[in-house]
């Protein structure tokens, strides 16, 4: 019982001897630099920077899409050109599904619980590179979470969603 009630005051004078230096203003602390996830503000990410995405590209290979849409593409960005039909909107599709530190071309994660629907027999497959990070990623539309997946990346993907569907 003594050891307990000594560790209990230790406790509490430590606890006192830091009280004025949880008192300080906030604008007294400098900004954490991104990245360092202080006392002075949350993890963040460090920007994407231009000169990782500088080798931005792609090459989509679509198959049993339909006449006209099947074949292989190539696409750059920054600045958007290739043989992809809509290279600017395609580069932007892509640009609006990247997050820092998350692939936007992962797959459907496992165990995940999807709608029994079947979107058709297309599939596609992206490689490349993408925000300086290679992509080996394959797309189908066998269920409603892959083609959720697969109409997130449209038009870098062909639109075969249903007409009157947004």
């Amino acid at each position: 019982m003594l050891q307990l009630t000594r560790l209990l005051g230790a406790t509490a004078v430590a606890l006192a001897a830091l009280a004025p230096l949880s008192a300080a203003p906030p604008a007294a602390a400098a900004p954490a630099p991104a990245g360092t996830g202080t006392a002075a503000g949350p993890l963040m990410p460090p920007p994407v920077r231009d000169a990782d995405r500088d080798g931005d590209h792609l090459t989509v290979t679509v198959r049993d899409a339909g006449e006209g849409v099947d074949g292989t593409y190539e696409l750059f960005c920054r600045p958007a050109g290739g043989s992809h039909p809509d290279p600017a909107r395609a580069c932007a599709a892509v640009e609006r599904n990247t997050r820092w530190g998350e692939d936007a071309f992962a797959p459907v994660p496992e165990g995940s619980v999807c709608t029994m629907q079947y979107g058709g027999p297309a599939t596609a497959h992206v490689t490349g590179t993408w925000a300086g990070r290679p992509v080996d990623a394959t797309y189908d539309r066998r269920d409603g979470c892959r083609i959720a997946r697969w109409d997130r990346l449209v038009p870098l993907l062909p639109d075969l969603r249903s007409p009157g569907r947004p």
